[in-house]
């Protein structure tokens, strides 16, 4: 199928926001499902990615700054390009798809916006670029148009979009957004066949969704506008103004426009979509073997069915059970029936009253330069690998409470400590006192593996003095 466009006027909005905490402790407040590859060898970000129509303008992602340099890595690591735009503060999807339409009518009066979720799964790509071709239609013409999903059962996770019959164009008025239905009303939008799904997708003029948005909330209009006027840009970062931003309220693009606009119009999409908002919905959309089970890393069964088994490391083995879901990460094991999936939100947050870091991120630990892993950890030790990509530097630093020692595992490392600069490479060792200014960089081809073992008082994160960062950081390491 050709799935080219026939305009250039199209600009992809991908929504990187998001916790996915019904996916703990596979996803984390600061590595959730959008970057995990959760059903494909690649993330969630970089399949809406691949599945962009060709032809259309290079893509604005929407994020947070905790994120940004996620998002920079995915993209580049399937040679996608675009601007990262920064939310200064989460404040719902009506403020953030008023960011990409400013930006995008920097470059084009007559852009139009296509409005994605980065956590999204869509298994008929066809079928959706046959939607988008739809849509792009009606956009052209002044309309804003949803993608409503076609429902195959009665959903009471999703809001539903009740629409008027649909004309020759594929297109229907839409009539009501109501929200998340019990299941008997859930079975009696299935049967009338005139529901929808609300899928959180859209297509419309960048300009018209504006004027929309200045006539039905002129509040939220005038801070984005009063952001993006004063926004500064940092290589392919778009930071627009705090200042002005955290002046705006929080409300999503159905309540603000959407619901009061006279102009909202549905196209159908039935492509194998999901939200993937719980393991019930993962399960669902992965390969099943004979006996209903989805089988993730070592894992052995036996008499067991309808159950998602992931393992991330240690062998996980099943007997006589049914319809669990067990996850097993480097640093934390959940276990439910896959009927209370939705319930694990109250597991997230406990860890959040407790302050519990499993709630932020895994053990594994993502950063510009690379990643490290705490594999082992005491009273006043912690031993962390670490892999710094080529060409990446960590920040010129120094510490108050720890010392460290840096064993070379494989590659090459310069370090400096103090006035000394010298490189090092396997097998090769050296030690930072506490108090020394040191910096470790990656002046090679291949990836720098080594591990450091800290000593001292206190091993916090935040025991990080900054004296130059190539990365602009403030907080992380």
């Amino acid at each position: 199928m050709d799935t080219k466009m026939n305009k250039s006027t199209i600009f992809p909005a991908i929504m990187c926001g998001g916790s996915g905490t019904r996916l703990w402790p596979l996803s984390r407040s600061l590595f959730p499902k959008q970057f995990i590859a959760l059903v494909n060898e690649t993330s969630m970000l970089q399949d809406t990615v691949a599945r962009l129509p060709q032809g259309c303008q290079l893509p604005v992602y929407i994020c947070n700054e905790a994120h940004r340099f996620t998002v920079a890595e995915q993209i580049q690591t399937v040679n996608a390009r675009g601007s990262i735009l920064l939310e200064p503060q989460g404040k719902n999807t009506a403020p953030a798809v008023a960011l990409a339409a400013f930006n995008a009518l920097e470059k084009n009066e007559e852009a139009i916006l296509l409005v994605l979720a980065a956590d999204h799964v869509i298994q008929d790509v066809p079928a959706f670029i046959k939607a988008v071709n739809t849509a792009e239609k009606a956009a052209a013409n002044d309309k804003l148009v949803t993608f409503g999903i076609v429902p195959n059962k009665p959903e009471t996770g999703y809001g539903y979009i009740k629409h008027s019959s649909f004309e020759n164009s594929g297109l229907a008025s839409v009539e009501q957004f109501v929200e998340k239905p019990d299941l008997a009303t859930a079975q009696a939008y299935l049967d009338s066949k005139q529901y929808l799904w609300n899928s959180g997708m859209f297509m419309f003029k960048a300009k018209r969704y504006l004027d929309e948005l200045k006539q039905y909330r002129p509040d939220i209009f005038n801070a984005v506008e009063a952001a993006m006027n004063d926004c500064q840009k940092d290589l392919d970062f778009i930071r627009p103004n705090k200042a002005a931003f955290e002046q705006c309220p929080d409300e999503s693009i159905d309540y603000a426009v959407m619901e009061k606009t006279t102009d909202a119009v549905v196209v159908p999409l039935d492509a194998g979509w999901s939200d993937v908002g719980s393991y019930s919905a993962l399960w669902e959309v992965s390969e099943q073997d004979s006996q209903g089970n989805v089988c993730k890393g070592d894992v052995l069964t036996e008499s067991t069915s309808n159950s998602y088994l992931h393992s991330e490391g240690k062998l996980i083995a099943t007997v006589g059970v049914d319809n669990l879901v067990v996850i097993d990460t480097p640093d934390a094991v959940m276990v439910a029936n896959k009927s209370k999936v939705q319930d694990v939100k109250a597991i997230v947050n406990q860890l959040k009253a407790q302050k519990r870091e499993e709630i932020e991120h895994h053990r594994q630990v993502y950063r510009p330069w690379g990643s490290y892993d705490s594999i082992d950890m005491g009273e006043r030790f912690q031993v962390k690998r670490i892999i710094v990509k080529p060409g990446a530097k960590l920040s010129v630093q120094m510490h108050h409470h720890r010392a460290e020692h840096w064993i070379v595992v494989s590659g090459t490392a310069k370090v400096t400590i103090n006035e000394d600069t010298f490189l090092m490479s396997e097998n090769e060792s050296t030690y930072i006192p506490i108090g020394a200014v040191h910096a470790l960089e990656n002046p090679g081809k291949l990836p720098l593996e080594m591990i450091e073992v800290q000593s001292g008082s206190y091993l916090g994160e935040d025991d990080i003095v900054r004296f130059e960062d190539r990365y602009g950081r403030a907080e992380d390491k």
